[in-house]
């Protein structure tokens, strides 16, 4: 929206000449989407939206809001769970980074493909495809996250069993800095031994140190056979049995091993469109196996090996191949629907935690436990990558409660769960970063040593404190 005419100057039309009228957006109604993240936990509050088509605008924006004092929140796709990319300032700008959507260059010698921050995750996946390679990062929000959010959080998702997590599928950087210099480190090389490996202080940084507008990810072969299974086992131990069984016959074929519970399970069929029961009976617990390899032969045969071992060990009850790729695209509908189909539930306290993979059947049996004797009837519902060991451990409203009742227990199941985190060595954010949300749970799990040096490199990189304000740290 324009400004009217005649009126006079307001600071936020210094940044509007940067991007054109068109771009900065100031209607409450344009702004609206901005300010809201997709759990409607936090209603944010900003004076305009900037949507930047080039780094040259970013970094012109950024050196007038170090020169201003002008808070930044930089975001993506608005996908985040943690509430980093909202902004909590009525001065502050919003720098979405949508208009910076190209896709600079696939290099097949080197497999490697450049994006910008603003190309969505899931047209990196297809243009990838094109070339007859795979990027596999893969999460839920894959149609509408995208990369410049995916390594400001260090996203994680369903392929970081074999793949790793967003960190991991980096070869350079292009950053913005708070002073607005732009610190070009666009390398494909596999290679480089000299100093200090500064991508990974933006990797996971939130937006706090610099705004990523650009990178250089790896690509791998694309899979040319791939197999998928779902198999009813009587309880985690017998899953992580299952998955030392599964790597032992396939290794890194397997992409993917994912656990949910059968309330989980009950959920997904009831919710919107409707899926369908996996197996004939029903189990305690399930797991989502999938295989993938460049080769086109002998991934059935492995799938069937895994399981028949598992079977005749006692390790599953009972399991399936997906015959089609329709009926494995229904598999995985049933574990990607469940941070949607949980909310039939009538409300749940969420967490995103990660411990050692040999430690998630303990955790998951104390935690239970735990939750239990502060809300008697809660229903918990872990699900997530088994493989390695990140749980969302969501609790559920026990049935014929007040909502309001159930979520005033917050505090103490999160300060329960995250006692037990501590005492497996885990992490209270494995995936969805730190944000608003966990801010103030920061100094409870970090060392303060390296606590002391988070803040070191933010005054040095961020000394006036513009860039997302009020996160991480």
């Amino acid at each position: 929206m324009n400004k009217p005419a005649g009126k006079p100057a307001t600071p936020v039309d210094r940044f509007a000449k940067i991007v054109g009228e068109k771009y900065a957006l100031r209607d409450p109604a344009d702004i609206a989407p901005y300010l809201h993240e997709r759990r409607d936990l936090y209603e944010g509050r900003a004076a305009a939206v900037l949507r930047p088509g080039s780094v040259k605008e970013i970094s012109q924006i950024l050196r007038l809001a170090n020169e201003t004092g002008t808070p930044i929140v930089p975001q993506g796709g608005n996908t985040g769970l943690s509430g980093g990319q909202v902004p909590f300032d009525e001065n502050a700008l919003v720098l979405s980074t949508g208009r910076l959507d190209k896709i600079r260059e696939v290099d097949l010698a080197t497999n490697s493909m450049t994006c910008e921050a603003g190309v969505i995750l899931q047209r990196a996946q297809e243009e990838a495809k094109t070339h007859e390679r795979l990027f596999p990062l893969s999460l839920g929000a894959e149609g509408s996250c995208t990369i410049g959010g995916n390594l400001s959080t260090n996203a994680g998702g369903t392929n970081a069993l074999t793949f790793g997590v967003a960190r991991d599928l980096v070869l350079g950087l292009e950053v913005v800095l708070a002073d607005g210099r732009i610190w070009n480190g666009l390398r494909k090389l596999k290679k480089d031994n000299t100093g200090y490996d500064l991508r990974h202080l933006f990797v996971g940084a939130e937006g706090t140190l610099g705004i990523i507008t650009a990178a250089v990810v790896k690509l791998f072969p694309a899979p040319r056979s791939m197999e998928t299974a779902f198999a009813g086992v009587a309880s985690p131990e017998a899953a992580l049995e299952l998955l030392k069984i599964a790597q032992a016959r396939a290794g890194n074929a397997v992409t993917s091993f994912e656990l949910m519970t059968r309330m989980g399970i009950e959920f997904a069929v009831k919710h919107p469109p409707g899926a369908r029961e996996p197996l004939r009976t029903t189990h305690p617990w399930y797991v989502l196996i999938e295989l993938s390899s460049p080769a086109r032969e002998g991934l059935r045969e492995t799938m069937e090996e895994i399981l028949e071992a598992a079977s005749e060990s006692g390790v599953i009850g009972d399991a399936t191949i997906a015959a089609s790729l329709e009926q494995a695209r229904a598999f995985w509908h049933l574990r990607l629907i469940l941070p949607d189909a949980q909310r039939g539930a009538g409300g749940s306290i969420a967490h995103d935690i990660s411990v050692p993979v040999a430690a998630v059947p303990a955790f998951l049996d104390e935690a239970s436990k735990a939750v239990l004797k502060i809300v008697p009837g809660a229903r918990p519902l872990p699900f997530g990558h088994l493989g390695d060991g990140n749980i969302h451990y969501a609790v559920c409203k026990p049935e014929g409660i007040d909502r309001a009742a159930f979520l005033a227990n917050t505090d103490a199941v999160n300060a329960a769960v995250y006692e037990l985190v501590a005492k497996h060595h885990g992490s209270i954010s494995a995936e969805h970063g730190i944000g608003f949300m966990k801010r103030e749970l920061l100094p409870g799990v970090k060392d303060p040593v390296e606590l002391e040096l988070m803040r070191s490199i933010k005054q040095l990189l961020d000394p006036k404190g513009i860039l997302n304000p009020g996160k991480v740290l």
